[in-house]
Formats: structure tokens, C-alpha cells, sequence
């Protein structure tokens, strides 16, 4: 039941028919966006709701912001509307056409409003009402929300032109709290990635060409896709001033004088289940983390004479039942019964594609065993895929069970990542030599090239053009900086900042 393409024969093909096999999302007749199923949307929303909770968790709080931003919002910080000039997406016409399908002329907006591509402007006007003392200091607010930019290149869950995420914003007193506000909920982006969605990442400062338009220092988490490309899963920006001088954003401070506030940024979107897909997926189709699994367990019944279904179906709902008792990771276990009137087989294979963690099949001779054969997702490849364990046994055990398949799909993400990273390029030459192939993919499931960590010189404009012309791109300045003295592998000088080189999407 392999996938119509396997990671290795066409590795952008094969992530294509994941999304497709497991029924997550597809292309929407609106260019450049995607339609969410509900498996998908599924899994966004468990996303959604763990996040949300780390969110609240450290005392921010969650509104709404309009999704049309007054273009002359954006001209009040340059930087920043240079950064996303070519993804607006504009409303110029409050009424777009007449009965013959053209533009009617005094349906023109007296201002151009911007479809949100990202809320700092907006959020930060309503920062300059509600701030007028140090002591309505600081403010920490999210929202959950849609936003649009305009991909020439779309693709499902890694760039469309609709996409959800969240969006902090928080307005500080000083640079520090700033700075700090920044670095804490990176940190929260890394709790999410490697504990709930078991993709473990490198996490680091963006160089100054990477940083977000009109940021002061911009920290990033980036995990390594199966293919060897990095993915940026989750950005958290230090916006210094910058945005509260545009925005006249300011208060009284301690000193009776006005100061400027300093805010901070931070967001993660749908991207996040490209990157689940491309850290777990296999060539039979999909494999979710148990923690974001919309069902941990599927139950489906399995019987050709019809004199024994009323059986099994009692056995199965008995199961559901004591399943739905238990906890994995804190929480009830999520188990459905699948009772539909799909071909058993069928069923079987549809909840294969789409990952869920451990499906049951329950069958006359199961009753008469008080036994179930369990069949183990990430396991499909081994001999322990398929085991026949007694009913009590398993319910005992199930919620130990899902939490072991969270801490393998995390280990064999966390093996691929550190080996696989290279640490013996030292010249310029090597890292072009390197990076000069083009497959992402070779025999035996191993990237041809993935992360370089090596020296660099610091200098930006000598930097870029160079980048692009081997397209790749400085990831990250890790912040496990090693202090040793080496070559930059960008202009041969003399180095001391340890980076990650790498593809990205």
C-alpha cells in the first residue's frame, strides 16, 4: 500500500500524496489557497489549543484585530512596508462590479485597505490609545486569526496565500523587557515543537538580511525536514522602538518624562503541520504525534457473518468506553469506534494513511480470547506492528503506550537531525562543493545535503548575493555558540559566529 511516490524516488511529489492519502487538505478553486479537511483541521486544532494554553499560561491574553489595515499604517514604517510590499494584497473597491461585470468607478476607497499580512501596525495604533503610563505596562495580547500573502508559488501547508497562525503582541517599558519577551516565548515555540509535535529543532537569532522588516533582533526555531531542508517553524521578534515611534506609542514614565514603549512579536501558523508531515510522514502515508492527534485510538470492528455483529459490536463499544476513561500526556485518550459501513479493510487502511497512532481490530475471535490485535502506526515497517494483546492488558497500558510512541517519533527525529549535521566543511570551496548538488534525496532514505554548521564573518552585504547564488541561506546563529576561531565559509576571513547553512522551504 505504498504511496503512489516514496520520499526517495520524488521527494515533492511524495509530500504531495501524504496531504492527499491522508485527507488533509486539498487545493481550493480560490488561486494560491487550500481547502483544511477535517483531519487536518484536526490536528491544527489540537496544535491550537496546546499553544493557546502555553500562551495563557505566561499572562498574555487573547483579542481580535480587524483584517483590513489603512495602507497609510504600513508608509508609517518604512522598513516594514518595504519587507512586505510584494505580498500585499489590496482593497481598492468597496463595490467591485456592475451588472456587466465591470468596475464601478465611485466604488473607489478613498484610502487602499491592506488584507492583514501581519497585524504590527494596526495592533500598534491601538497601542498608542490604551498606553498612557508606565503603569498600563507592559501589555501581552495574541490573536488567533487569518492572514494573507500573495505566494506566487503556493504549496499546501508551506506557502499558500490564506494561511491561520497566531500572532503576539506584546508593548514593554524598556529595550530589556523587550529583548526578554522575545526570547521567552521562542522558548514557548520550542516547548511546542519538540514536545507536542516531536521535531526537534535548532533555535537561534536570524543574521541582520533575515531579520523581520523593522525588527531590532529576530530568534527563530528551525527543524530539519527528512529531505535535509530547514523549515521556520516559529519567529519572535524584538521590535525595539521602531514600531512605537511610527505609531506614537508612548507614556508617562517614572521620571514624569514621555518615552517611546518598546514592543515584541511572535507568531507560528499552519506551516506547523508541513513540518509535522515532512519530520514523520513515511511512504505509507502519514504518522501523527499522539499529543496533536485528533484520535489517539481508532477502534474498528471486524466480522463477515453477520450473526456475530451484535457481538462485536458490544465488545467494541466496551472498549471504547474503558479507553475513554484513560489519560496519555494528562488528558483523556481520544478514541473513536469506527462503525461506518466501509469494507473493514478499507477503514483499516484510511486511519493507516492518515497516522493514527494505534488502530484495533476487533473480531469474533478476538472475543472469544478477550484478546485485540493492535496495530502500532510509526511501527508499520517492523515486525512489532501487528501484536495480539488481552483487553485488559491493553486498556491498562494505553496510555503508556501513546506516550512511548511520543518519545520514539521524537528520538528518531532528534537522531536524524544531529546526524546530520555537518560539521567538517571549513572553506568556502567545501560548502559550494556541497551544496552544488541539487537531489534531495539519495538511496537509503539519507539526505544528499542537509545542515552545515560553520563560520561566519558577520558581514551581510557581502553575504547575500553569494547565498543566493548556491540557494541556500543562513538558518540561524545557534545559541550554543562554540567561541572558536575558524574560517567563514562565506568570504574565507577570519570568523568566530558558528551558523547553520542549510535549503529551506
Amino acid at each position: 500500500m505504498t504511496l503512489q511516490n516514496t520520499r526517495e524516488s520524488n521527494y515533492p511529489e511524495w509530500f504531495q500524496n501524504v496531504i492527499q492519502a491522508a485527507d488533509m487538505a486539498e487545493i481550493s478553486a480560490s488561486p494560491g489557497c487550500m481547502v483544511i479537511k477535517p483531519w487536518g483541521y484536526g490536528i491544527w486544532e489540537r496544535i491550537q489549543r496546546l499553544l493557546d494554553e502555553k500562551i495563557k499560561e505566561t499572562e498574555h491574553e487573547n483579542c481580535y484585530f480587524p483584517i483590513f489595515i489603512p495602507l497609510s499604517f504600513f508608509k508609517k514604517e518604512a522598513e516594514h512596508v518595504e519587507g512586505f510590499a510584494k505580498e500585499m494584497a489590496v482593497v481598492t473597491h468597496s463595490r467591485l462590479v456592475n451588472q456587466e461585470g465591470e468596475l464601478v468607478p465611485d466604488g473607489k476607497l478613498e484610502e487602499p485597505l491592506i488584507v492583514r499580512p501581519t497585524s504590527e501596525t494596526i495592533i500598534a495604533d491601538s497601542f498608542s490609545k490604551w498606553i498612557k503610563s508606565y503603569r498600563d505596562l507592559p501589555v501581552l495580547i495574541n490573536q488567533w486569526a487569518n492572514v494573507v500573502r500573495w505566494e506566487m508559488r503556493p504549496r499546501i501547508f508551506l506557502r499558500t496565500r490564506e494561511f491561520l497562525w497566531q500572532e503576539g503582541h506584546t508593548a514593554h517599558e524598556t529595550l530589556d523587557e523587550a529583548e526578554a519577551e522575545a526570547k521567552k516565548m521562542l522558548n514557548v515555540y520550542i516547548d511546542l515543537a519538540e514536545n507536542c509535535l516531536a521535531m526537534p529543532v535548532v533555535s537561534g537569532q536570524k543574521p541582520s538580511h533575515e531579520k523581520f522588516a523593522g525588527a531590532v533582533n529576530t530568534y527563530t526555531v528551525e527543524p530539519m525536514m527528512q529531505d535535509g531542508r530547514a523549515l521556520q517553524a516559529g519567529t519572535s521578534h524584538n521590535l525595539g522602538d521602531n514600531f512605537a515611534k511610527s505609531a506614537h506609542i508612548q507614556f508617562q514614565g517614572r521620571d514624569g518624562k514621555l518615552h517611546h514603549a518598546f514592543t515584541a512579536s511572535w507568531g507560528v501558523s499552519t506551516r506547523l503541520i508541513g513540518g509535522v508531515i515532512m519530520s514523520h510522514a513515511d511512504d505509507e502515508g502519514m504518522v501523527v504525534p499522539p499529543v496533536i492527534a485528533p484520535h489517539q485510538v481508532v477502534i474498528v470492528p471486524l466480522y463477515k457473518d453477520e450473526s456475530k455483529r451484535e457481538a462485536v459490536a458490544a465488545y467494541a463499544e466496551k472498549l471504547r468506553t474503558e479507553l475513554a476513561a484513560k489519560t496519555a500526556f494528562g488528558e483523556k485518550v481520544r478514541v473513536r469506534l469506527d462503525n461506518r459501513s466501509k469494507e473493514s479493510v478499507d477503514k483499516m487502511w484510511e486511519w493507516t494513511r492518515k497516522g493514527v497512532p494505534l488502530i484495533i481490530e476487533v473480531g469474533p475471535r478476538d472475543l472469544e480470547k478477550n484478546a485485540l490485535m493492535i496495530r502500532q502506526r510509526i511501527d508499520i515497517n517492523t515486525d512489532s506492528w501487528k501484536s495480539f494483546v488481552g483487553f485488559d492488558e491493553f486498556v491498562a497500558s494505553v496510555g503508556q503506550r501513546l506516550e512511548s510512541i511520543q518519545s520514539q517519533m521524537f528520538n528518531q527525529a532528534k537522531k536524524r537531525l544531529q546526524d546530520n549535521i555537518v560539521m567538517t566543511i571549513k572553506t568556502p570551496a567545501e560548502l559550494e562543493k556541497y551544496f552544488s548538488n541539487q537531489n534531495v534525496w539519495v538511496e537509503g532514505s539519507k539526505p544528499k545535503v542537509s545542515f552545515v554548521r560553520g563560520k561566519w564573518c558577520g558581514d551581510d552585504a557581502a553575504t547575500v548575493d553569494k547565498l543566493k547564488e548556491m540557494k541556500i541561506t543562513i538558518r540561524c546563529i545557534p545559541f550554543d555558540q562554540s567561541g572558536t576561531e575558524g574560517i567563514c565559509l562565506i568570504t574565507g576571513r577570519p570568523a568566530t559566529l558558528d551558523v547553520i547553512y542549510a535549503r529551506t522551504y
